[in-house]
């Protein structure tokens, strides 16, 4: 077991590894090998201390050498859900899942909001994890929203189990040709349903399914951790990044505005602090 597990490799979540390392605590690093995408896509940053006027790349390119130079390295995984242990957490990514006493959430914020009906029918028909749930749709007839071409490798996986697949790529250039998918490229308006999942609805037509799989690299925070304290969107933290669950911690976007790398490295700062001081205390 682990004593941290940090998820998210943007800002937020170096400055809380460096923060970690540097006082020798086992820990895990879930997310994108190569750093958060958001990282790269600022076109120049003009009010980091000590990098002036340094573009998204450049400064990836720097976060990723001194992460090296002190040894840490990113377990390449998609977080799908995270559970509250009696005196631990449990983090599910796919089919196999890290333990850790306390965890920081860095994930940042939703580029894709959520959908009318997507958090109503999460676990009723609805599902963020082709290799947890692919299985119990085989044979079957499913609808996939998928967010990025990095995850088409589930989309392959989810195919060769429906029967029918009707897929929505947002993002260019998919490659997928299966002859048991249909592309849809519009932007669904919502997902209706009885006591499950059985619609997926667009402004021109409606197609009937037994589930819907929702492929994306951030999950909402409040269905990632059931229970956790969220307000619009943003996970409620105290001065000490503390939650209100015990053991977890979260800095970032993903606790509000500013949407800025100062903010969120400083954060990840104090949360590494504070995660550190909760293990001691217990």
């Amino acid at each position: 077991m682990y004593d941290v597990a940090v998820i998210g490799t943007g800002a937020a979540g170096i400055s809380a590894v460096l923060t970690l390392q540097a006082l020798n605590t086992e820990l895990v690093w879930l997310g994108p090998p190569r750093l958060s995408p958001k990282i790269s896509a600022a076109e120049k940053i003009r009010n980091y201390p000590g990098l002036p006027m340094v573009s998204g790349d450049e400064m990836r390119e720097v976060f990723l050498r001194q992460t090296q130079e002190m040894g840490i390295t990113v377990t390449p995984k998609n977080v799908t859900g995270i559970y509250a242990m009696s005196d631990h957490y449990g983090i599910l990514c796919g089919q196999e899942m890290f333990e850790a006493k306390a965890v920081i959430l860095c994930t940042g914020v939703e580029s894709v909001k959520p959908i009318p009906g997507e958090l109503e029918f999460v676990g009723r028909g609805v599902s963020y994890c082709a290799t947890c749930d692919g299985f119990l749709y085989k044979g079957k007839t499913i609808a996939v929203e998928c967010t990025t071409k990095d995850l088409e490798h589930e989309i392959r996986y989810l195919a060769s189990l429906a029967e029918k697949v009707y897929l929505v790529p947002l993002y260019p250039n998919s490659e997928i040709t299966a002859e048991n998918v249909e592309i849809i490229r519009k932007k669904p308006l919502g997902i209706e349903g009885t006591k499950k999942a059985e619609r997926l609805v667009f402004a021109d037509r409606e197609v009937d399914v037994d589930g819907v799989f929702m492929l994306k690299r951030a999950i909402a925070p409040s269905v990632l951790l059931s229970g956790l304290e969220t307000v619009d969107g943003h996970i409620v933290t105290d001065r000490q990044c503390r939650t209100n669950l015990k053991g977890c911690f979260a800095a970032g976007d993903c606790t509000g505005r500013p949407y800025q790398y100062a903010k969120s490295v400083g954060e990840g700062n104090v949360a590494a602090h504070a995660a550190i001081e909760y293990i001691n205390q217990r």
